[in-house]
């Protein structure tokens, strides 16, 4: 490909939107263009890319043993009723209407798809095991899309599904996805590593996330150093805090006057000077159903998904001040457990033995004091609602570290939900309806290509590992007269490299070396050959590794032979 017949357009400024470096990156080095928000064009050079990572998914899905498929985009909403997740997922459905007014939903993934062909493919245990693959365009409804490809609205992923007899089967089938993954981001140079993940409103038993550690990543990652513990913090457990909770009290709860007191944090200063660790949080929140109160210590905060898990459902939102007032008759700030009637209250395990404590008296600027959980609290239902924090203990011993990290892949044994909800059952060897146990498996395309930028580059661009560049190689021409000998030079390079199956770029544009050399910096080649005038007569091209810096005079007849070795 010759530069000229191409289209590239970089830019030396990123952006006011870009707020990261990758999605800096991702628009300066010409790969793809805003729409909208959370809307992309991709040029050729991103096209390349995703081309590349697709066949890699392909190669890998195939040898695990995949079939593709290509499902429908638009989905009819019963499925989605039929499987419960019509309201569940309400918040990312996108929803639209036809010229008859019939609603339909833009995909943002395809279990109900796929249990429905399967309740009419599928009757026997002899068609078991089978797992069907895409790479099909998803949409998710974000709010507030950001962070380029990171948060998108429309986005490519692989999503995969398994169908198997038994679970046991079901974790086999599980297992080769996981391997499968392993390799994936291996060959498109990611240092991904698997953590325990919640299965949120996909449902199922067993999961995990392959997160890439990145400083902008969207999701926390709990982890020991020595890699017997990983999850990620929706799914974190630890044996709890640094400190342990005060579990000694004598006095009966005494009521006291806290005037201005509207945070845990205020009650900590003096007068009162009550360590977040003697208090007891109380938050209400509301769910589909009904409002439900939550305790907490008051140095801990509320994890997201175990009180999805807590409550029963993913659906659940904060109470609003007025709510509040009319489920425990006080503000935010006064807010405690006592005396509570007819509501179901939530106990985070660390509050279990807590005595001494101090919380809101449910009284406009007033708390109690004095409170044991065990004697003066009844009908709480207890359960693990905190979000581990950095330097607790592991059940072995190990303390846990937190870093930031972007999501590319997630894997799900999701069990019978779909399978039954859409009626896919077979028949087994004594002729016995069963239903067939489903896994699930999406790896984000689009979101890996940016998190490769993300991981890989320098103050001067991209770095692109080999497999996944869009160009291999790109050939400088700092002099572009058509019959001069740096161009004919540059031509006899760029056709032996094809020769050798290399994926080549020849830079044909007539522009200063200068502004040649940070383009082919910024977009991130993994090697360039520089031919000018000058070293020419000396019989010599320069090549340029992008990864190390390093330069290296060659014989022009010995350019692509020496570039072939350093690649090999």
């Amino acid at each position: 490909m010759r530069w000229s017949n191409t289209f590239i357009p970089t830019l030396k400024e990123a952006p006011a939107e870009a707020e990261i470096v990758s999605h800096q990156l991702l628009l300066r080095a010409g790969l793809a263009r805003k729409l909208a928000g959370g809307l992309y064009t991709f040029l050729p050079a991103g096209i390349k890319v995703l081309q590349k990572i697709e066949a890699i998914v392909r190669e890998e899905m195939n040898k695990a043993g995949g079939l593709e498929v290509l499902m429908p985009a638009v989905q009819p909403p019963e499925i989605w009723k039929a499987s419960g997740r019509y309201e569940h997922a309400a918040d990312v459905l996108f929803k639209v209407s036809d010229s008859k007014g019939r609603e339909w939903l833009l995909g943002p993934t395809h279990e109900e798809v796929i249990a429905s062909i399967a309740s009419t493919e599928i009757s026997s245990y002899r068609q078991l095991p089978v797992n069907f693959y895409q790479i099909q365009t998803k949409f998710r409804d974000e709010i507030r899309p950001r962070f380029g490809l990171m948060r998108a609205r429309e986005f490519i992923m692989k999503d995969a599904y398994s169908f198997d007899v038994s679970d046991g089967d079901a974790l086999v089938s599980y297992q080769k996805m996981y391997d499968a993954y392993v390799r994936i981001f291996d060959r498109c140079g990611l240092h991904a590593f698997p953590v325990e993940a919640d299965t949120g409103v996909m449902g199922g038993s067993h999961s995990h996330e392959f997160m890439v550690p990145a400083e902008n990543g969207e999701s926390e990652v709990v982890y020991t150093e020595d890699g017997s513990y990983s999850a990620n913090l929706e799914k974190a457990v630890s044996a709890g805090p640094c400190s342990s909770t005060p579990n000694k009290c004598t006095g009966s709860p005494e009521e006291f006057e806290t005037p201005r007191v509207k945070t845990i944090e205020d009650l900590t200063k003096p007068p009162f000077n009550v360590p977040a660790m003697l208090q007891i949080k109380t938050l209400v929140f509301i769910t589909e159903k009904e409002p439900v109160i939550v305790l907490l210590r008051g140095d801990d905060e509320a994890n997201e998904a175990k009180l999805a898990v807590a409550f029963r459902t993913p659906i659940y939102r904060t109470a609003e001040p007025d709510e509040i007032k009319d489920v425990l008759g006080a503000s935010p700030g006064s807010l405690g457990p006592l005396g509570i009637k007819g509501v179901k209250v939530f106990a985070d395990n660390q509050l279990e033995e807590a005595a001494g404590m101090v919380a809101g008296a449910n009284k406009d600027g007033f708390h109690k004091r004095n409170i044991n959980v065990k004697r003066d609290l009844q009908g709480l239902v207890f359960s693990d609602l905190r979000a581990v924090r950095e330097g607790e203990l592991t059940s072995d011993g190990q303390p846990v570290k937190i870093k930031r990290s972007i999501e590319v892949g997630h894997v799900f044994k999701l069990g019978t939900k779909y399978c039954k909800a859409l009626d896919a059952s077979f028949l087994d060897e004594s002729g016995k309806k069963q239903f067939p146990v489903m896994g699930c498996y999406g790896l984000g395309v689009t979101r890996t290509l940016q998190a490769i930028i993300e991981c890989s580059h320098d103050e001067n661009g991209i770095m692109w590992p080999m497999a996944i560049a869009p160009w291999q190689i790109c050939i400088t021409a700092l002099d572009i007269e058509p019959d001069g000998p740096v161009m004919k030079s540059a031509g006899e390079i760029y056709g032996q490299l094809l020769d050798l199956g290399f994926d080549v770029i020849l830079d044909d544009r007539d522009l200063r070396p200068g502004i040649k050399f940070k383009d082919s910096e910024l977009i991130g080649f993994p090697l360039r050959v520089g031919i000018g005038s000058k070293s020419l007569k000396d019989g010599n091209v320069e090549i340029f590794v992008r990864a190390s810096g390093e330069k290296i005079t060659v014989p022009v007849d010995q350019a692509a032979s020496r570039i072939k070795a350093i690649l090999a």
